[in-house]
């Protein structure tokens, strides 16, 4: 599964857009240089995400909307068409 996909598929479960998700770890002091690990806790105890969902925002939270290049265009398990995330909700995600 995509980067992109796990982001959607938070959404489609909690309602929350990946950029309303970045604003919410802020109120709680979650930002760069937060470690994982409360991050993982707060969104298993709130919105039910599993580790792996968990990450995915934990990456957006601590480190923004970029990815590694590797990911793009590769064969691998979590490609991506492009090293920018779309955090804005994903009915409003561009098609091109």
């Amino acid at each position: 599964m995509s980067f992109q996909a796990y982001l959607d598929n938070i959404e489609t479960k909690t309602g929350v857009t990946p950029r309303r998700f970045i604003e919410l770890a802020a109120e709680r002091g979650f930002g760069p240089g937060t470690k994982a690990a409360p991050i993982v806790q707060w969104l298993a105890d709130d919105y039910g995400l599993g580790r792996g969902h968990a990450m995915a925002l934990v990456h957006v939270i601590t480190k923004g909307e970029r990815i590694d290049d590797k990911h793009v265009g590769s064969g691998g398990t979590h490609r991506d068409d492009s090293n920018r995330l779309w955090l804005d909700g994903k009915d409003t995600k561009p098609t091109a």
